[in-house]
């Protein structure tokens, strides 16, 4: 039984303590062929930087090498953190994506960093590029479409439909803005899941059909996030979120240590490490009956019209298992195939 709302893939680009980047870049190939075959409706990218444990920094051209080796499957970014770019850069990377790949390409769009405070400086960042996020994303909408807001400057290659944006966030603020523009929102709820009901309902309460960015006939559209490990019987996905709690931790509390599982397992029940692993609360662990159910139960619970999924297993083999055990029926694929094409999502 598949979930009874769409499911999509977040691929946080991992690469693995023992790995290096392009081993993990090609697991990240396997898995999108995978979902691909299965009907996942998009895999969306996401963007971090000065992260030895992340191959995703250069995140437009992770796109592309994903949607080169996959056939129907949307592909995304999860998002690009605007604030690092220039509006007219990212239009003519995306819309570049899109004629590559027309009717593939989706453009998520954050404000945080992605990284940490010298990284940013390297990265060119204004410490207040932030306060311009909405006017970026106007101007942005407007290069990618054709409909340039600043004069005699135009993106190359674009279309008259452009690329659909979405705001992702973790706050109210995300939720405030993309119902203020009319655009579908994304909440960040597999890492920050403390304001994902309050952010739904300021979402759909404050959505404007008639905002500055809102395609014809636009209606909310809410996306939550949550970590995901199915497996054919409860131990087997019990041991490996124990697993992924351990690699969690390395990544949050180990940054520039090769912390030891020693060391993780006595971090693990620190004070600490303990509000850490809080941040994994929407983590949905069990047989694949039982996340299905879980899942149901999320979008049930904030009136999700889509849940985009972490896949959180460790090892491979389970990352597929997953997949295949949450994948679409038939039914549910050609649904979303119509409603997609009936709503230009």
């Amino acid at each position: 039984m598949a979930p009874s709302v769409p499911i999509s893939i977040l691929d946080l680009a991992r690469v693995r303590p023992g790995e290096n980047a392009a081993e993990g870049i090609a697991r990240s190939v396997r898995l999108a062929q995978t979902a691909d075959g299965l009907g996942y409706r998009r895999i969306w990218i996401s963007e971090h930087h000065n992260m030895p444990g992340l191959a995703s920094s250069a995140t437009a051209l992770y796109i592309q090498h994903i949607a080169a080796h996959t056939t129907n499957v949307r592909v995304g970014s999860g998002g690009i953190m605007l604030p690092n770019h220039s509006p007219l850069v990212i239009a003519e990377q995306f819309g570049l994506l899109e004629t590559l790949f027309p009717g593939r390409i989706d453009l998520g769009l954050g404000r945080a960093p992605g990284t940490d405070g010298p990284t940013m400086a390297a990265l060119r960042r204004d410490a207040r590029a932030s306060e311009h996020f909405p006017s970026d994303i106007v101007e942005l909408n407007g290069y990618l479409t054709g409909a340039t807001k600043v004069a005699d400057v135009n993106a190359y290659p674009h279309s008259s439909t452009g690329v659909p944006l979405y705001v992702l966030g973790s706050s109210l603020y995300g939720a405030q803005l993309a119902a203020h523009l009319g655009l579908p929102y994304a909440f960040a709820s597999h890492f920050a899941p403390d304001d994902l009901e309050v952010a739904a309902r300021t979402y759909r309460a404050r959505f404007d059909p008639a905002g500055p960015l809102a395609g014809p006939g636009a209606a909310p559209h809410f996306i939550a996030a949550a970590n995901v490990i199915a497996a054919d019987d409860a131990d087997t996905a019990a041991e490996q979120y124990r697993k992924t709690e351990l690699e969690w931790l390395r990544s949050i509390l180990g940054r520039g240590r090769d912390l030891t599982d020693e060391q993780l397992a006595v971090l693990r029940d620190h004070p600490q490490g303990r509000q850490v692993l809080g941040m994994l609360r929407r983590t949905l662990v069990g047989t694949g009956p039982e996340v299905v159910a879980g899942l149901d139960a999320l979008a049930e619970e904030v009136r999700a019209d889509e849940l985009i999924v972490v896949n959180a297993a460790v090892e491979e083999q389970h990352q597929h298992r997953t997949l295949e055990l949450l994948a679409p029926g038939t039914d549910q694929r050609d649904h979303d195939r119509s409603a997609l094409t009936a709503a230009g999502v």
